[in-house]
């Protein structure tokens, strides 16, 4: 089994940098700042805990922030002590423009949006090269437009968007390219290009900003950095930056299009402005009370804590202008004569290069565009993310003490969490907090780059300052304590699987270190979401925003609560994972059996209690239907079947996983003890399918599902009138458009309809939706489980795709096909339009702009259009696996390699099965019992 053509990518000057011992330098500074700081929960010190309104966007220039910074385009070093950006004025706004705009969760009909027109260009892992373009309107920014339109619009109207407004009609805007550049790795460089795109003149004002994050308001005996102005032999401005215990900084500034002068103001909270206090200034907002209102109190010419180089840029019809900002150590050489020119198409070679070698088997040129826009958004979306929830709750020495009621309030059980790390984001703007899932995915599609910073997202949150002492893994900083799916030891498997392929070896000391802590979150699981103890679980909201007709998360208006098909789908599968990874770190150390068969008795006690006939207390499995529902529990005792047919009952299908012999043979003592406990349980033996014929490798098939039940789900997973649509598997079947799911009780009704894109509920707040889209991270896995499911199976196993159609295809085929459907979102169709930017007519029509592309939260159920979050990178970065063959096992293509030690290594979940395996007939009857040779 070829590798993952590791030693091409190795043999980059990128790759070797990354794999060098080097490689935390480089990594030292990159794009860690927030794109949204204000409005979020680590910046409200509220009574009520109400985020958006304690710290809204209009105090956001004039108030300093507590835990990071934000700002456009963002560059920093990874505990934010410098950091950098750019400012932008029109002469015509009414603000600078410093942060990127967009409506609170209150201001939008579906919830918080950003309100902007920017793109993830291009990156590399050691950020020695980033590339990003943000469009800013001639005319006026519509702030008011925006919040007042979206205003009278209902939760079943669109929303409001900004090329509505019509702002950049005629082109009349700027394309606003920023770009960093690496000469070393402390040594950057930073090139903004301008460009009008209209046919008439404009002016603009410019000003890159380098600032001190605030460290010295909060506590006592903090010393205050400062940036210095000076002037060399020649004339040349340039500043010099103090940090306490830090060399000192030098920055330069220049432009050939423009004068450059360097104005300075203080990175301090304007407290004349927000609270009619007195207060020596120049305050935060200084640089845009001198530009917007010409008051020339509000800066320093010399000395303070921010500092922005400004350039006054006139340009012409279609002109083209060019600003460059430069910071290094003092001790680094001045280089004066240092060709900027060079340096960035130096780092430009080097990019292509590195991404030349990891898309030599992706032949689409389309393809390859979409795959690397994909990554560049996740390089782009990492952030420093520091939330110390004990300081955050007993506020600090030079501030107001924070209001009692928080003590008691949100995160109150979560005083152990200390952050303060480079943490990889869903999006930077409408999520800038890690939530615990996302991370997992976003690790899985990391591992293609850069596993290694892969591997430590992982790591981090269970740390000890991350995992709570009970087990349970953070969720999001909007409420820690929820449950996300616990979907960490798939990532890690996956991640050590990418990462075994790139270098040729397992990392097992991060397997094993990763494990003993999800041993603890998986008895956490146990034994506080099980509510009697029948391994069936209640994990409450689980991700699954607006899928069904409560908030799993709160107290059921019926009272009681709900057995779910999904929770008790995910800790199946958790038990796989946990099982799988157990027994490769047996391979080192044979203590690992004994805990890798544990995981398979877990297994096998839930697979018991969820798809037991309709008799039983526990099953959740729906005969009359073929279906998983979830399960309502009265207070009476009684229970109601939710049959709602959602993406809750597909989920099941995620616990697969195939153990062969021939992998696991050789493990002391593993056969032993799976013979003697299928000996003496056949009630749970009979829930593994059969050992294959003598000869052909034996193999067990750990599924919650037999084959008809597996041909059952995929009948309406498949059916292009239910589940599939051209783009992916939708999370809720579109039967439910014509005939809603409607729940009766005391006289209230609860209703759900299908929905293919935006939610016309608040119920559970936020633009959540999960009543009809397409979402990448469920349709990865359902592809990766098809696949696992035709390794046992094999090529005579055939299933109708698409249902209805008479024709029947291999697991392996549909995976492919599946994989297929997803990947067209972003790939351009037969009229040259990509479907998720069908809201974006006129980047669509424009040669300029037509193959630039936005990775939303989720998909239009019918047509592919893209919606919620509009950078959502993280998770839908998955695309980048479904396009990479030799990863995803689409079209043909084979799996990872093993171990080139000589070591037994399973061969990838996601590949093709190339084994040789007994494949179970389709037709043929399902064992009555695991016969065991």
């Amino acid at each position: 089994m070829p590798p993952l053509r590791a030693a091409n990518l190795l043999a980059t000057i990128e790759g070797s940098r990354l794999h060098s011992a080097d490689c935390a330098h480089w990594q030292r500074w990159g794009p860690y700042l927030s794109e949204r700081q204000w409005g979020t929960v680590r910046e409200d010190y509220s009574a009520d805990g109400t985020a958006w309104d304690s710290f809204p966007h209009d105090h956001a220039r004039s108030r300093a922030y507590r835990w990071g910074e934000d700002g456009i385009a963002g560059f920093g070093d990874d505990k934010l002590s410098w950091c950098v950006s750019l400012a932008l004025w029109n002469r015509k706004d009414a603000i600078l423009k410093e942060r990127l705009f967009g409506l609170t969760n209150a201001q939008g009909n579906h919830g918080e949006d950003v309100k902007e027109l920017y793109f993830y260009v291009d990156g590399t892992p050691t950020h020695s090269y980033m590339r990003m373009l943000y469009k800013y309107p001639h005319s006026a920014f519509p702030y008011n437009d925006l919040v007042q339109e979206n205003a009278h619009r209902g939760g079943d109207m669109p929303e409001y968007e900004i090329l509505d407004t019509g702002v950049f009609d005629d082109l009349r805007y700027f394309d606003v390219q920023v770009e960093y550049a690496k000469h070393a790795p402390d040594d950057i460089l930073m090139r903004v290009t301008i460009e009008n795109r209209a046919d008439q003149a404009a002016s603009l004002d410019v000003l890159p900003q380098i600032w001190a994050r605030n460290s010295w308001s909060w506590k006592e005996n903090r010393d205050k950095p400062s940036l210095v102005a000076g002037t060399d032999r020649n004339g040349n401005a340039y500043l010099v930056g103090h940090q306490h215990g830090q060399e000192p900084i030098v920055v330069t500034a220049w432009s050939k299009d423009a004068p450059v002068t360097w104005l300075f103001c203080e990175n301090d909270t304007n407290v004349k402005r927000l609270f009619n206090m007195d207060g020596a200034g120049p305050f935060k907002d200084g640089f845009n009370d001198y530009l917007v209102h010409g008051d020339e109190h509000a800066i320093r010419r010399n000395a303070g804590t921010k500092a922005g180089a400004h350039a006054s840029i006139e340009l012409g019809p279609h002109g083209r202008a060019v600003v460059y900002m430069r910071w290094r150590p003092q001790s680094s050489p001045d280089d004066a004569q240092l060709d900027a020119e060079a340096i960035f198409a130096h780092r430009i070679a080097e990019a292509d290069e590195f991404y030349g070698a990891l898309q030599q088997d992706i032949t689409d040129p389309d393809a390859r565009l979409v795959q690397r826009q994909a990554l560049a958004g996740m390089l782009w979306s990492k952030q420093y993310y520091q939330y110390d929830v004990q300081r955050w709750l007993e506020g600090d020495p030079l501030q107001p003490a924070p209001p009692a009621s928080r003590k008691r309030g949100r995160n109150m059980d979560w005083r152990h969490l200390c952050n303060a790390d480079i943490v990889s984001m869903p999006d930077k703007w409408e999520y800038p907090w890690y939530a615990s899932w996302d991370l997992a995915f976003h690790a899985a599609a990391f591992a293609l780059i850069d596993p290694a910073f892969a591997k430590r997202q992982l790591l981090l949150l269970v740390k000890d300052r991350y995992q709570h002492p009970n087990g349970q893994i953070p969720a999001y900083e909007w409420a820690l304590g929820d449950a996300n799916p616990p979907v960490h030891a798939w990532a890690a498997w996956r991640v050590y699987e990418i990462d075994r392929a790139l270098t040729g070896k397992g990392d097992r000391d991060f397997l094993e270190l990763v494990f003993h802590k999800l041993l603890l979150n998986f008895s956490w699981w146990v034994n506080r979401k099980d509510a009697d103890g029948h391994n069936i679980f209640q994990g409450g909201f689980l991700g699954l925003d607006n899928v069904g007709i409560f908030d799993r998360s709160s107290p059921l208006p019926t009272g009681g609560h709900i057995d779910q098909a999904d929770g008790t789908a995910w800790m199946a599968a958790y038990a796989l994972d946990l099982m799988r990874i157990a027994l490769e770190l047996a391979y080192a150390n044979h203590v690992f059996v004994d805990i890798g068969v544990k995981f398979f008795e877990h297994f096998l006690y839930i697979a018991e209690a969820v798809s037991c006939d309709d008799g039983c207390d526990t099953g959740l499995w729906d005969s009359e239907d073929e279906f998983f529902y979830d399960k309502l529990r009265l207070p009476d005792g009684s229970s109601v079947p939710m049959r709602l047919r959602s993406i809750v009952g597909l989920i099941p299908l995620f616990a697969v996983h195939v153990l062969e012999e021939r992998l696991h043979g050789g493990l002391p003592g593993l056969r032993e003890r799976l013979i003697w406990f299928l000996e003496h349980r056949p009630d749970l033996a009979k829930l593994v399918s059969r050992w294959n014929e003598p000869g052909k490798g034996n193999a067990l098939l750990l599924s919650l599902l037999r084959g008809h039940r597996m041909k059952a789900l995929l009948r309406r997973a498949l059916d292009e009138s239910e589940f599939l649509s051209d783009h992916g598997v939708r999370a809720l079947s579109r039967v439910h458009r014509d005939q809603p799911f409607v729940f009766n009780h005391n006289g209230d009704s609860f209703t759900v309809k299908y929905l293919p894109a935006e939610s016309d509920t608040r119920v559970f707040g936020g633009n959540s939706n999960w009543r009809g889209p397409v979402w990448m991270p469920v349709n990865y896995l359902l592809i990766e489980s098809l696949y696992e499911f035709h390794r046992y199976y094999g090529d005579d196993f055939k299933v109708e795709y698409p249902t209805g159609s008479g024709e029947a295809f291999t697991l392996s085929q549909i995976a492919d096909e599946l994989a297929r459907r997803c990947t067209t979102l972003f790939l351009k169709n037969r009229d040259g339009e990509r479907p998720v930017m069908g809201a974006y007519p006129l980047l669509q029509t424009d040669p300029r702009s037509r193959d630039l592309i936005l990775f939303h939260e989720y998909f239009h159920g019918d047509n592919g259009r893209g919606v919620g979050a509009s950078h959502q990178t993280g998770w839908t970065g998955l695309v980048a696996l479904l396009l990479q063959p030799r990863v995803m096992g689409v079209s043909g293509n084979v799996p990872l390699a093993g171990e080139p030690d000589g070591a037994p290594v399973p061969t990838s979940p996601a590949a093709h099965a190339t084994a040789a395996s007994a494949p179970e007939s389709a037709s043929a009857p399902e064992p009555a019992h695991a016969s065991v040779k």
